[in-house]
C-alpha cells in the first residue's frame, strides 16, 4: 500500500502515545559495511521474547552516524520485516544532511515502521529557534509520527522545555527521548505531559528508568535492555503500580548490569559492553563500527563476570 509523503494537519491523525520498554537495538556487524543478519534475527527474537512495547532502530546504541546509508537501510528493512507488526518500530533519522533526514524517513515507512526519531543535527549544533524552523521545514516531508530526542552529550544541543512545547504544538510531533540525565528538566516535560495527552515522554538514562516512571514517565529506551529486556519491562511495570520495593529491588540489578559500561575508558564502552555481553549470551557478534573496536580479552572476562552475578550466564 502507497503511504502518504505529508503528515495530515489533524490532531486525529497523531499516532497513539509510546509506551513500555523500547530497546535502542545495537546493529550486530560481521564488517565495517556488513550486517550480522543471523545475529541481528535473534537479536530481535530475544527483545520481543522479553515483553518489550517496541523497537528503536539506529539511535545511539544503534551506531547510527557510523553506518553507510546503504546498511542503515537494509537494517530497516529487516527489523520491519521480522517484526512483522508485533510491535511498533521507531527508526532514527537523525542526520547532518536534510534530504538524508526525508529519504530515510520515506524507506522506514515504505517498509512498514511505525514512528521516527529524531535528534538535533550535530557538528553546527542549531540554536533553539533554528531547531523550530527545521522542524517547521522538515515534518511536512515526513510520512510518520515523530519522536524528538533530547541528547545533549552528544548532539551539542539541549531542548529547552520552551522549545519541545512549541515541537509539540507541530503537526506529527508525537513525544520525546530524554537522555540528559537531567530530572528536574524531566519533570518540566512530564508536567506538559500532563496536559498533553497525546504526548510520550520516555526516559534514557536506564539508571532513572524506575525513579521516571514512578512520577510519571509512558517508559524508556534502555540500552539494557538489548541484554535483559525482563528486567527493564518488570521495571516499568513495578513503577506503574507504584511498587517500591520491587522498584528499589530492581534498581540494584539494574545499576549491577550498567557496570558494563565502565569497564575501559571511552565514550564508546556503553556500545562496547552490550554488544560484548550479547556476543557473550550468544546472540550476535560484537563487532563495532568503525572507528571503534571491539573489547579485547580482559574486557571481555570483565563483562562474562557481571553477566555471571547476575546470572544471565553460568560462570
Amino acid at each position: 500500500m502507497e503511504v502518504s509523503r505529508k503528515m495530515s494537519t489533524t490532531t486525529e491523525t497523531r499516532a497513539p502515545r509510546f509506551a513500555g520498554v523500547i530497546p535502542p537495538l545495537v546493529t550486530p556487524l560481521l564488517e565495517r559495511d556488513t550486517l550480522d543478519a543471523a545475529g541481528l534475527e535473534r537479536l530481535v527474537e530475544h527483545v520481543l521474547g522479553g515483553g518489550v512495547s517496541g523497537l528503536f532502530v539506529l539511535g545511539t546504541s544503534g551506531e547510527a552516524p557510523c553506518l553507510s546509508y546503504r546498511l542503515r537501510r537494509e537494517l530497516v528493512e529487516r527489523v520491519c520485516r521480522q517484526v512483522a507488526g508485533r510491535v511498533p518500530v521507531l527508526v532514527g533519522i537523525t542526520d547532518t544532511a536534510f534530504p538524508e533526514s526525508v529519504s530515510l524517513a520515506r524507506h522506514a515507512a515504505d517498509h512498514g515502521a511505525t514512528a521516527l526519531v529524531l535528534a538535533p543535527p550535530y557538528y553546527m549544533p542549531p540554536g533553539q529557534a533554528e531547531f523550530l524552523e527545521y522542524l517547521g521545514d522538515l515534518l511536512p516531508e515526513l510520512p510518520l509520527p515523530l519522536v524528538l530526542y533530547n541528547m545533549p552529550a552528544m548532539t551539542k544541543v539541549h531542548l529547552d522545555p520552551d522549545t519541545v512545547r512549541k515541537a509539540a504544538e507541530l503537526p506529527g510531533v508525537v513525544g520525546i527521548k530524554d537522555s540528559s540525565g537531567n530530572m528536574v528538566y524531566f519533570h518540566d516535560l512530564l508536567r506538559f505531559a500532563a496536559e498533553r495527552r497525546d504526548f510520550s515522554v520516555l526516559m534514557g538514562p536506564e539508571e532513572l528508568l524506575g525513579e521516571a516512571v514512578l512520577f510519571g514517565a509512558h517508559g524508556g529506551i534502555p540500552g539494557g535492555a538489548n541484554i535483559a529486556p525482563q528486567l527493564y519491562v518488570r521495571m516499568v511495570e513495578a513503577g506503574r503500580n507504584r511498587d517500591a520495593a520491587t522498584v528499589i529491588e530492581l534498581q540494584a540489578q539494574i545499576l549491577k548490569l550498567r557496570e558494563i559500561y565502565r569497564i575501559g575508558r571511552y565514550a564508546s564502552n556503553v556500545i562496547k559492553g552490550i554488544k560484548c555481553a550479547l556476543n557473550l549470551l550468544g546472540l550476535c557478534s560484537d563487532t563495532m563500527a568503525e572507528p571503534f573496536h571491539s573489547f579485547h580479552a580482559p574486557e571481555r572476562e570483565r563483562t562474562r563476570a557481571v553477566l555471571c552475578d547476575l546470572g544471565l550466564i553460568k560462570a
